[in-house]
């Protein structure tokens, strides 16, 4: 009986110094208001045409929606979001790109299609785990379509080993865990 007692305080002792430590490094970033809508900013027009600033920011705008329904702990709304992310997926033209990049780009919008989709058809747990890849994706196409306006991409040590996500906001708001870890995250970098 005593030995049951020291293994709860343990892990007990456990919990509260990882919850803690995410506490903390929550306390670093600044707060900023979310914004469910990316407003396009000013980007440089030598480099994208109008239709490629437009199609980026509709996916950027559909993965920023499904984030905030993990956040909410809402799976039905992360369905419906994650259903309107593949359509914008799949109406995506890559042909004002160069053909390296839309190679590249059929790629990525092919395996973020297949996790949207299974998001869609998913219990909450394993939305979120299709998340973690589609995250990975997004920030992929980011990287050659860019972003258009400012995203943070986040970091939460707890999820899986470590896992990131990008938001509109310097505020952490995890959609690995929701309502039950909310703010254990940390601001990596910023995309602009």
């Amino acid at each position: 009986m005593k030995r049951n007692v020291n293994i709860t305080l343990t892990i007990a002792a456990i919990s509260i110094i990882s919850l803690s430590s995410c506490k903390d490094e929550n306390k670093k970033g600044s707060a900023e208001p979310m914004s469910n809508e990316i407003k396009q900013e000013a980007v440089n027009t030598n480099s994208f045409t109008k239709d490629q600033d437009e199609k980026a920011i509709a996916v950027i705008n559909g993965y920023l929606s499904l984030k905030e329904a993990l956040v909410a702990d809402d799976s039905d709304a992360a369905v419906k979001t994650s259903k309107k992310l593949v359509a914008t997926l799949d109406n995506f033209d890559t042909s004002t790109y160069s053909d390296t990049e839309q190679a590249k780009l059929q790629d990525i919008i092919e395996e973020a299609m297949d996790h949207a989709e299974q998001i869609a058809e998913s219990p909450i747990e394993l939305q979120r785990e299709h998340f973690k890849v589609l995250s990975k994706d997004v920030t992929d196409m980011i990287a050659i379509t860019g972003a258009h306006t400012k995203l943070y991409e986040q970091f939460c040590p707890m999820y899986d080993k470590g896992t990131a996500w990008l938001s509109a906001s310097k505020e952490i708001k995890n959609p690995y865990y929701g309502s039950k870890m909310l703010a254990c995250g940390k601001v990596q970098k910023e995309l602009n």
